[in-house]
């Protein structure tokens, strides 16, 4: 089946959009679109080339004809509709980690000289050995736990339980290692807003953010290997995974047919795996506790 393209009356082509299309490839676009969304932040977010895009443009309309029960051929209109989709979504997690970010961190707008100021120094601190990525960046603890990062999976792709997160559960479950890279790029672009105290719009392309993706990304892969024993990446990955699709509203998940200074010392990496092993520790004194039994006081003493 080809799916039929409408053109202007004296039967010339025109600018194409979905409605162009017959109903079936409608369905089908459609359902490409919001599978190709997906492809994009879990596999490539930034994709080094056309043939990368396209490669993933073909593999989500292939799965959206499966899923609908069709065959329709891909043409290079719906192409080029699905290739825009990669730009749209990271406009859009761009947008929604703004306020997030903002309010996360604290920054304010004023006029106040005052507070330019301190905006500006909150932006120079959050971007020296990216501290924003931990849970306490005061003191450097809880890396790769900080709660801006879940609220920006939980905005974008766990709002409900008809979001993305949901419905192509398979591309999220646990939450990829790409994805979590993306929002961290999402975040420092959102701080990088700040930088001169009053807040400025900043494109998040490729182009500008494509490098601190890719030190965020290697930065993550050291630790990975370095914590590899304790396999601490997985568990905050899985935990990430968990607590979106609760703040969805659903208990498990069923198939539903710009320079940076990214550059994070492995001495944090340490830190994470003596933090991993002071939890194991609490944990067993407090196992300890609770199985000790306490003498009996009944009959009191002897008289």
């Amino acid at each position: 089946m080809v799916p039929k393209v409408k053109k202007n009356a004296d039967g010339s082509r025109r600018r194409v959009k979905a409605s162009d299309f017959d109903e079936i490839s409608k369905e089908i676009l459609i359902t490409a679109c919001s599978i190709y969304r997906c492809l994009i932040v879990t596999q490539a977010p930034f994709p080094d080339s056309v043939a990368a895009e396209t490669k993933l443009a073909k593999e989500a309309w292939r799965e959206a004809c499966q899923l609908k029960g069709v065959d329709v051929k891909l043409t290079p209109s719906a192409v080029n509709m699905l290739l825009k989709r990669a730009s749209h979504v990271r406009g859009e997690l761009k947008t929604k980690m703004r306020p997030l970010t903002a309010s996360f961190h604290g920054f304010r707008s004023s006029n106040s000289m005052e507070v330019i100021r301190s905006n500006r120094d909150l932006a120079e601190r959050l971007k020296i050995g990216s501290i924003f990525v931990f849970k306490d960046p005061s003191s450097k603890s809880g890396i790769y736990k900080t709660e801006l990062l879940q609220q920006g999976i939980n905005s974008m792709w766990f709002l409900n339980r008809s979001d993305e997160g949901v419905i192509y559960h398979k591309y999220f479950d646990p939450i990829p290692i790409k994805t979590i890279v993306l929002v961290l790029t999402a975040i420092e672009c959102c701080v990088d807003e700040w930088s001169q105290g009053i807040k400025e719009d900043i494109k998040f392309t490729s182009a500008g953010y494509g490098t601190v993706y890719n030190h965020h990304f290697s930065s993550l892969q050291r630790f990975d290997e370095r914590t590899a024993p304790y396999k601490l990446l997985s568990k905050i990955r899985i935990n990430l995974h968990d607590t979106a699709c609760f703040h969805a509203g659903v208990a498990s998940l069923i198939p539903l047919s710009a320079t940076s200074q990214a550059h994070i010392d492995d001495a944090a990496f340490e830190d994470a795996i003596r933090e991993y092993q002071r939890e194991g520790k609490d944990a067993a004194v407090e196992d300890e506790v609770e199985e000790y039994e306490y003498p009996s006081s009944e009959g009191g003493d002897d008289e």
